[in-house]
């Protein structure tokens, strides 16, 4: 009778069973991570507030050149970003790009809250180039008090960013204690940033 079992020259066995589990391996992690993203939403959690360990903590000392030839109200360069910007003064620091269709989408609630002046509204230019985003706030208006450029995108990394747009609200003490993730729309705007921000306000 045969031996069913194969074996190689120098006398090892092969398991079937290990090239079976080698091949399947791949479906088994995709079956595991759609697993755990649909928990995610079954659950409720809000995929927009995306948990950051800078929460609590102090807003990341970053000093950014300006957007040159961005002007202020009063014709004056709008200047880059400095650490102590985000001190003594509610502050909404939003990462945005010229190239990113979302933060097209969002920029007029952007423009609003410019126009509140309980809060400091800072743009953190995102891996772009300079020409283009003068170009989109120079179109579409610029709500910022503030305006650093980070092109090489280390600050972004320095703030814990997955993707633009996001915004972050940092307090009076210059401490980050809220990111929203993703543009910010009418409903999450009412419904989730402004009660953040006026958390920050109340403190």
């Amino acid at each position: 009778m045969t031996d069913p079992v194969k074996h190689t020259d120098d006398g090892d066995v092969q398991p079937t069973k290990k090239r079976v589990f080698v091949a399947l391996l791949p479906l088994i992690i995709f079956a595991a991570l759609a697993g755990i993203f649909t928990w995610q939403l079954l659950s409720g959690k809000n995929m927009q507030e995306i948990p950051s360990a800078l929460i609590g903590r102090d807003a990341p000392q970053t000093d950014l050149p300006p957007l040159e030839g961005l002007r202020l109200a009063d014709g004056s360069q709008t200047p880059g970003l400095k650490g102590s910007d985000l001190k003594g003064q509610v502050t909404l620091v939003n990462i945005w790009a010229s190239w990113c269709v979302p933060c097209r989408d969002e920029h007029p609630l952007i423009v609003k809250l410019g126009q509140d002046p309980r809060i400091k509204v800072v743009g953190l230019n995102y891996k772009d180039a300079p020409e283009n985003a003068l170009e989109f706030l120079n179109s579409l208006g610029n709500p910022y008090d503030v305006v650093g450029t980070d092109r090489s995108g280390r600050a972004g990394i320095e703030w814990g960013v997955y993707g633009v747009p996001e915004t972050f609200i940092v307090n009076r003490e210059g401490k980050i204690v809220y990111k929203f993730v993703g543009p910010l729309s009418t409903e999450s705007l009412i419904k989730q940033f402004m009660p953040e921000v006026e958390k920050a306000l109340a403190q």
